[in-house]
Formats: structure tokens, C-alpha cells, sequence
């Protein structure tokens, strides 16, 4: 089908399911990149920029320093982000997606629970499913990683892997490693 509804829609009018489902993992892909990579971005240029950032992740137990983790934090999430939106080696974009949102779920939104109105954990589990998602389903023709000839974003079950196990090694190993949080504060009513 060609006019205005296949120039217009780029695909989504279309009515080839596939040139459909290309356009909408475009779109996802484009958002959930942003999303990520604006973390990023804020964490770089914006707020308390790297050295509070830096400060946070020193509050929280992060070793050997903050300021390596902020750093490594605000790189994965502009890189991870931006190669998911581009569909750039979509497996290992994703990749990061899970292991920055397995330590944030650890070591900032485990003690509140599962649901994100209370800052819990839920946030961070829907963006690393929506990636290791993407990455399993294939980033689509309009992508980076289709224009380059990658054939591994279109193995499903390589790509979910890729996905999943890097980013949990990545991220646990991460954890088990750097993650000391301090000890809690005695209770002054306790004492009373």
C-alpha cells in the first residue's frame, strides 16, 4: 500500500502487520531510550550534577566512592538510552536497562515495596522487562542494528539472554562488589 496513510503514518496505516509492527517498536524504542537516557542526563548536567549525585550514591554505600559510581551510572544510562532509542546493538542496550534497574531497585526501592506510588521497585521492573522486551521481539527494520545487518537482536532467545544474564551479572556483580550501606540508626525511642 502506498499514499498518504503509508507516508503520513510511516508504516503504521499500513496494512503489512510488519511495516505496523515496525513503526510501533520504533516508537517504543525511541521513548523508553529518552526515558533512560534522560536520567542520564539529568544526573550529568542538571540538579546536583555529578557531585551530587556523587554525594548520594556515597549516602547510600556505594564503594569505593560516589563519584565513580555517578559517573558510571550517568554514562550507562545516556549510553544504554540512546543506543536503545538508535536500535544500536539493541541485546546489550538492554543489557543496561536490567543491571542499572537491578541495583536502583536493591539499593533504593526494595525497602519500600513493589509499588512505584510508595517509590517502590515497580518503576525500575518495567523498564528492564520493556527492554529485555525489545531486545528478544528485535528492534525492528527501522533501527541501527537492521541498517548495520546484526542478526543477533533477531534470535529471540539469544537476545533475551544476552539481555538478561549480562545485565544481572552486570548488576549483581555490582552489588555483591560496591554496595556496603551503612548501618541504620539506633532508635532513640527504643532506649526510653
Amino acid at each position: 500500500m502506498t499514499g498518504a496513510g503509508h507516508v503520513v503514518g510511516l508504516g503504521l496505516f499500513n496494512e503489512d502487520r510488519v511495516a505496523q509492527l515496525d513503526a510501533i517498536k520504533a516508537a517504543m524504542r525511541v521513548f523508553l531510550g529518552f526515558t533512560l537516557a534522560f536520567h542520564g542526563y539529568w544526573k550529568v548536567f542538571q540538579g546536583g550534577k555529578i557531585a551530587g549525585t556523587a554525594r548520594w550514591f556515597d549516602s547510600m554505600g556505594m564503594k569505593p566512592n560516589g563519584r565513580i559510581h555517578a559517573i558510571a551510572a550517568a554514562g550507562t544510562e545516556l549510553g544504554a538510552g540512546t543506543m536503545m532509542a538508535l536500535g544500536l546493538l539493541t541485546p546489550l542496550a538492554a543489557a543496561g536497562y536490567v543491571g542499572l534497574m537491578i541495583v536502583a531497585a536493591w539499593t533504593v526501592h526494595r525497602a519500600n515495596g513493589y509499588r512505584s506510588g510508595v517509590d517502590g521497585w515497580e518503576y525500575n521492573s518495567v523498564l528492564a522487562a520493556s527492554a529485555a522486551y525489545l531486545a528478544a521481539t528485535g528492534p525492528g527494520r527501522w533501527s541501527l542494528d537492521q541498517a548495520i545487518g546484526l542478526d543477533v537482536p533477531f534470535r529471540p532467545a539469544l537476545a533475551l539472554l544476552i539481555a538478561l544474564g549480562v545485565g544481572t551479572i552486570g548488576g549483581v556483580g555490582l552489588l555483591v562488589t560496591c554496595y556496603r550501606p551503612p548501618a541504620p540508626a539506633p532508635d532513640a525511642d527504643a532506649d526510653a
